[in-house]
């Protein structure tokens, strides 16, 4: 406040009083941190558009090169033939044989080595049907074919022929009976697995 010449009182301008400095300064002082904090809130919101266009284009790449190398390399890695199958496996399989035209349940273990080169021979082997252990199938023989695409034949000498499936790696063998043969009209499936040696 200044007293003026004649007397009276006034302001002189540009100097403000304490109350209106504290209040000023608080204000500034608001607009600073309002200001921060808003540059703040964008730089974050920035980096984590930035971090998730980059996530998304390394997913996105990641994703090109594994498929293409994946696709170009599966039909070399999986072409298949006779000599794969080499070794002893477990076959089970179970389904129904057909005496007098009534269907009965039957059920197969047998060992199945594959010797490599298109032949078999069973080491051992039970056959149940209907409950009744009915054949030994130990010393039993066959024949197998083997395509590109893993598809193949089974025939065991004087017994039932299967459509097979050879499994990544020859681990696991699954078979169809496909035909009559003079062992009876059946029906059944399975799994051979290789078994460590």
């Amino acid at each position: 406040m200044v007293i003026m010449a004649d007397g009276q009182k006034g302001l002189l301008l540009g100097t403000p009083e304490p109350w209106q400095r504290r209040h000023d300064e608080e204000s500034k002082k608001a607009k600073t941190m309002k200001v921060n904090i808003t540059m703040k809130t964008k730089l974050k919101s920035t980096i984590a558009f930035v971090l998730f266009a980059c996530s998304l284009v390394c997913l996105a790449a990641t994703m090109a090169l594994g498929t293409s190398a994946t696709a170009q390399s599966a039909p070399d890695a999986r072409g298949c033939n006779v000599h794969m199958l080499r070794g002893l496996y477990l076959w089970t399989f179970d389904g129904y044989e057909n005496f007098g035209g009534n269907f009965v349940p039957k059920a197969v273990m047998q060992g199945l080595r594959f010797n490599g080169d298109g032949t078999t021979f069973n080491p051992f082997g039970t056959v149940n049907i209907g409950g009744t252990v009915i054949i030994d199938a130990t010393g039993g023989v066959g024949t197998y074919t083997v395509a590109a695409d893993c598809t193949g034949t089974l025939s065991i000498t004087n017994g039932p022929t299967f459509n097979i499936y050879v499994g990544p790696g020859a681990q696991k063998v699954w078979t169809l009976e496909t035909s009559p043969s003079p062992a009876g009209v059946g029906v059944s499936v399975g799994t051979a697995v290789r078994v460590p040696e």
